[in-house]
């Protein structure tokens, strides 16, 4: 329960950083998005113009204090000055705790509203890239463990992989495989037309969608898949080199069941904490490979927010990110107790 505290805090503090941080801005920044034609058809003159700053300002909860209170600066000659509850930032917390992210500063929408239809397609992506990454670096682990004489060449080639950035090896793949003059296998960008699913099956939808997912979760595993190969063969290394493992070969073992049965559970322990990096590392990674395969998702979403300086949307997402890595933990501590039970007796 004290653990549980102690991460929605830590979540609350950086969303509130992040909030105060937008807000705390140059308002010219702000009234950048405005837009032109909403100036052009309300301001005929300098003082129009003002107004019509003032009423986008106050649209946006901007003409209000930012805090509770203000510092005193050299600059402006304030003083410290005590705002009580009508601020930016009070009301922000309070939309908050009704499950309200504000709206979009560009259109208009909710952000919750911009997220769960940007989730719709970054979700499938994360879930089957995180659930390929863990199923064959456990497939991968164990089989170097067993067949010695490729597991040095395999290290390398992961040691390799693993130096290469997200977008390089998004970029390979796209110029591999969905290029004309190599292979068109796989399609390079976007999610098909809609009308093209209109009258097909759900398994026919499935289909189609990971079809077009199909390099952009690729790109995603094998960017994660060399760290976690490369814990797990070493925790199995040192597993095997136990006292446990040295009597079940003697009592006539092969090595593959002495992996499977006996070693691999004791070197799952360490490499279950690298689950609560995976999770956000794939949210991270959304945001590089939907860019570059034109997928809409929560990554591309947030790409566009950062570049016109949607604030909201960019909370909402560093809120979701907190959201996942809080979700990764308690994940790892579940799957700790399934590990091994006894933890749950330190604990």
């Amino acid at each position: 329960m004290f653990r549980l505290l102690r991460l929605l805090f830590a979540l609350w503090l950086t969303a509130s950083g992040v909030f105060l941080l937008s807000r705390s801005l140059p308002a010219d920044i702000i009234l950048q998005r405005l837009s032109v034609d909403e100036i052009s058809a309300t301001a005929s003159s300098l003082q129009q113009q003002r107004i019509a700053e003032q009423r986008f300002r106050h649209r946006l909860g901007l003409d209000i204090p930012l805090f509770y209170f203000s510092l005193p600066t050299a600059a402006t000659h304030q003083q410290w000055q005590w705002h009580g509850r009508h601020n930016q930032y009070h009301r922000w917390v309070q939309q908050l705790l009704h499950g309200n992210l504000g709206r979009s500063y560009r259109d208009g929408q909710p952000v919750t509203t911009l997220l769960a239809a940007a989730l719709t397609y970054t979700l499938p992506l994360t879930t089957l890239a995180a659930t390929m990454s863990v199923l064959l670096a456990l497939w991968l682990a164990t089989r170097l463990a067993v067949h010695h004489q490729i597991r040095l060449f395999a290290l390398r080639l992961l040691y390799a992989l693993d130096a290469l950035p997200l977008f390089v090896l998004a970029l390979l793949l796209l110029l591999l495989f969905a290029n004309p003059d190599m292979l068109t296998w796989f399609p390079a960008y976007g999610l098909g037309e809609e009308a093209e699913l209109v009258n097909t099956s759900v398994l026919e939808r499935i289909g189609t969608l990971l079809y077009y997912l199909a390099l952009p979760s690729i790109s995603l595993i094998l960017v994660n898949l060399p760290h976690l190969v490369i814990q797990m063969d070493a925790a199995l290394q040192q597993e095997r080199l136990t006292a446990y493992a040295a009597t079940a070969r003697a009592k006539g073992a092969p090595e593959k069941q002495v992996i499977q049965h006996h070693t691999l559970r004791n070197a799952l322990l360490p490499s279950l904490a690298q689950l609560t990096d995976l999770l956000p590392a794939l949210v991270a990674g959304a945001v590089v490979v939907e860019v570059i395969f034109a997928l809409p998702g929560v990554g591309r979403l947030l790409a566009e927010a950062a570049a016109t300086h949607d604030y909201p949307v960019i909370v909402g997402g560093v809120l979701l990110t907190a959201l996942v890595r809080l979700l990764a933990q308690f994940l790892t501590d579940g799957l700790y107790l399934l590990a091994d039970p006894r933890i749950r007796l330190r604990a």
